[in-house]
């Protein structure tokens, strides 16, 4: 790639690609003025500038429930995924099985490892943070490398798909200061422009899809940034670009703030009608009669309970006959909440209050937002975890927190919704398959067919269950039979038989420790 040129027109082309943002863009802050205004400002605001405030904390109040229950779900603290064998690959490498209960018991401690390094890299605000910019806006794009991860604002980055929806082009925009950049790069942007005299500057970055590669760099003000040139394969793309909801061959998408716009227009238009109307109806006022014999200023100035020359009818109260008005508009600022609370879940609450939450009130979560929000979590579950967990496998690999996997033999499997293709699964079909063999065949064709060693590890595997140390393995079966048979063979044959094994069990003893002796000394003589 020609990144001189590249890097001359990545902003032209930026300004070019903002034409198609534009009008998502536009309804993005629309939906984020009655909402949460400070995610999606007006264009040109500034850190001194004044935001609107909404009428109402209706549509805030939605944006954070839903936020918060889909980061329960979508990162739970619990595996979220599962690293999946496939089954053809493996059958020409495992005739006898035992493989594959090896491997599982290996990929359950690999999954353990990736949810606490998620847990440790402290992404859960800033996914968050993205999961309200995708409700509001419906775009976010986030950025996941070893230093953490950030995320992009509609208003910071544009995106070009393909028809098919994949990612063809991303260019982000950031605003820096000139201790951000290299001096290297100064001395190159002083010696292209040497009267620019500036503290901030404008920072691109763009990602262009190459085949199956994606090729990225970053230029500042037509400079490339030589340090940032590199390229990124699917599984190890740092950038994971978000849409609330798929529209068939748009490169954005819609979010459920613009749903749901027109109840939030309409509710903060009547709450605000009904808020001035009760504050002109709470204002007290008297009236009276220029012709009357009471006096107004004697009237204004008069201590309560005084006693004052006057005449009653000349004294009045303006009065706002509007109660049977103002009741109609809270009757129907009630019904347009509770359609708002059913759209943003305000009404499901599945969870406890509680320092523990059951898996089965989480997956109870995940069906409710599944079935509410018609598919939207399930496509969440491939085009934010599944690229998420890619990434993290990646970043693990090359530290060596992880061990490299093949990946013809093992890929990630989200666990989401409906769709849980789980380890519960697993288990409840081992339990189903000895339970039916035991209850047709009966126990004794268990223990001479089934492998126990195997079965309890699978099920261990299943249940998230570490068995080190805990499952004996088969030379400690072995022994521990030896040693029972000897036992019995023993008593049948009396005190000096009783005798010679332990002799024999001693002298066994001796031996062991010596070799461990000498094991320990050959060492310091060499």
């Amino acid at each position: 790639m020609d990144y001189a040129n590249e890097s001359a027109s990545v902003k032209t082309l930026y300004e070019k690609m903002d034409q198609d943002r534009a009008p998502y863009l536009d309804r993005a802050r629309e939906v984020s003025k009655l909402t949460l205004p400070f995610l999606m400002p007006p264009a040109g605001h500034t850190s001194t500038a004044t935001l609107p405030t909404p009428w109402t904390n209706m549509g805030a109040r939605g944006v954070n429930n839903l936020a918060s229950k889909m980061l329960l779900t979508l990162i739970p603290p619990s595996p979220f995924f599962r690293l999946s064998i496939d089954n053809q690959t493996l059958a020409g490498l495992d005739e006898s099985g035992q493989l594959r209960s090896q491997l599982e018991e290996k990929l359950m401690v690999a999954e353990q490892a990736i949810v606490r390094e998620i847990e440790k890299s402290s992404i859960r605000p800033v996914i968050y943070e993205a999961f309200r910019h995708l409700i509001v806006a419906g775009n976010c794009l986030l950025f996941v490398n070893e230093e953490g991860v950030r995320s992009f604002g509609l208003d910071q980055y544009v995106i070009h798909r393909d028809p098919m929806g994949n990612v063809e082009k991303i260019i982000t925009k950031a605003v820096i200061g000139s201790n951000q950049l290299d001096p290297k790069v100064l001395a190159r942007l002083k010696t292209n422009d040497p009267g620019r005299d500036e503290d901030t500057h404008e920072l691109y970055t763009c990602i262009k899809a190459k085949g199956k590669k994606f090729d990225v760099f970053q230029s500042v003000s037509g400079v490339i940034i030589e340090d940032s040139i590199g390229s990124y394969t699917e599984a190890s793309m740092p950038y994971i670009a978000l849409r609330w909801n798929l529209i068939s061959g748009a490169s954005y998408g819609r979010g459920l703030g613009e749903e749901v716009l027109g109840d939030l227009k309409t509710s903060a238009g009547l709450i605000k009608a009904l808020v001035e109307g009760t504050a002109a109806s709470a204002k007290v006022l008297f009236l009276v009669s220029p012709n009357g014999s009471t006096r107004a200023r004697q009237l204004a100035e008069s201590e309560n309970g005084a006693i004052l020359q006057g005449n009653a009818n000349d004294v009045s109260v303006v009065r706002v006959d509007k109660h049977s008005d103002f009741r109609v508009a809270l009757e129907t600022i009630r019904m347009i909440n509770t359609r708002l609370e059913h759209n943003f879940l305000l009404t499901q609450s599945v969870t406890r209050d509680a320092e523990r939450v059951t898996a089965r009130e989480i997956d109870v979560l995940k069906e409710n937002l599944d079935a509410a929000l018609g598919g939207t979590f399930s496509q969440l579950s491939q085009s934010f975890q599944l690229p998420l967990v890619k990434r993290m496998m990646h970043m693990m690999t090359k530290s060596k927190a992880l061990p490299a996997m093949p990946k013809e033999l093992v890929s990630p499997v989200i666990t989401t919704g409906l769709e849980s293709l789980g380890r519960t699964h697993d288990l409840a079909k081992l339990d189903a398959f000895i339970g039916g063999v035991i209850q047709t065949m009966g126990p004794q064709m268990v223990q001479q067919y089934v492998n126990v060693g195997d079965y309890l590890k699978r099920r261990a595997a299943a249940l998230g269950i570490n068995t080190k140390g805990l499952i004996k393995t088969e030379e400690q079966v072995s022994q521990e039979a030896q040693q029972a048979q000897q036992m019995q063979m023993a008593q049948k044959l009396g005190g000096p038989a009783i005798e010679s094994m332990t002799k024999q069990s001693m002298a066994a003893q001796e031996q062991e420790q010596g070799a461990a002796e000498q094991e320990q000394e050959t060492p310091e003589a060499a």
